[in-house]
């Protein structure tokens, strides 16, 4: 995964629920980078790595969505880096017949007013014709490449928001999404408490593999209450319970927010 934003993000919640929209969230520094790294619950497979202090500075000032917006039309531009260019010639194409319509039409009207340019305005409607197609044409194609453009812009939008969201690791740590870009798949289990108390329950026979695949759960709880995660503490299960923990160890950091 080569970042938390254009990584494959899984949203568990009721078919009941509106679907909530994560806004922006505070700036971080977080110092070092590769402390996140190392930090235990991202070493699910590689347990030889030690951890390093983290330290979170949390920013009242919040991302403007200018910024943000500039942010994803850039990502947008890396991805489709010939759009703008199809663009630009849709337009010129545009204009261009629009200007032969334009200039097709007057010479229509004078050859159908002057009974001596009659023979000419079959050959003029002809070629009027064929503007009035090519400019619906390029219109056509523009408003598709336009509307897909917005919708990437968008899609890249929510993207850089939910990753300046915070996440609490434990009562010390507090990261931003984006700390985990290339070490995690985020699933986040969003819906009320119960709902999400009832995935807990139902995840326990894929721990072993969900861990294994660097998955990190977000229980998300949108009625306000904490669900109750209840751990087998015996001996015997003493490795699974600390996969358990460390699957479920996550938890959004102002609900307000992710409510957003």
């Amino acid at each position: 995964m080569a970042s938390v934003a254009n990584a494959p993000l899984n949203l568990l919640k009721p078919l009941n629920l509106p679907r909530y929209k994560p806004g922006f969230g505070s700036g971080f520094v977080t110092t070092p980078l590769r402390s996140t790294i190392n930090a235990p619950f991202l070493t699910a497979q590689s347990s030889k790595q030690s951890s390093s202090p983290i330290i979170c500075f949390a920013s009242e000032k919040q991302n403007s969505s200018t910024d943000t917006s500039s942010t994803a039309r850039i990502r947008s531009e890396v991805l489709t880096p010939f759009r703008s260019v199809r663009m630009f010639f849709y337009l010129a194409f545009i204009a261009s017949g629009g200007l032969g319509t334009l200039i097709a039409t007057t010479q229509l009207i004078a050859a159908l007013t002057n009974p001596s340019r009659a023979l000419d305005a079959p050959e003029i409607a002809k070629g009027l014709g064929i503007d009035i197609c090519a400019v619906s044409l390029f219109a056509f194609l523009y408003y598709r490449e336009n509307t897909a453009k917005n919708a990437q812009i968008a899609r890249l939008s929510r993207e850089e928001n939910l990753s300046n969201l915070k996440l609490r690791v434990d009562e010390k740590r507090v990261i931003p999404v984006s700390s985990l870009r290339g070490f995690a798949r985020l699933v986040i289990c969003a819906g009320p408490a119960s709902f999400i108390t009832e995935s807990f329950k139902f995840s326990e026979p894929f721990t072993e593999g969900l861990v294994e695949r660097g998955v990190l759960v977000v229980p998300f709880a949108t009625d306000g209450n904490s669900p109750s995660f209840e751990f087998d503490e015996s001996e015997e299960s003493k490795d699974f319970t600390s996969k358990r923990k460390r699957l479920w160890q996550l938890n959004p950091v102002i609900v307000s927010e992710w409510t957003k």
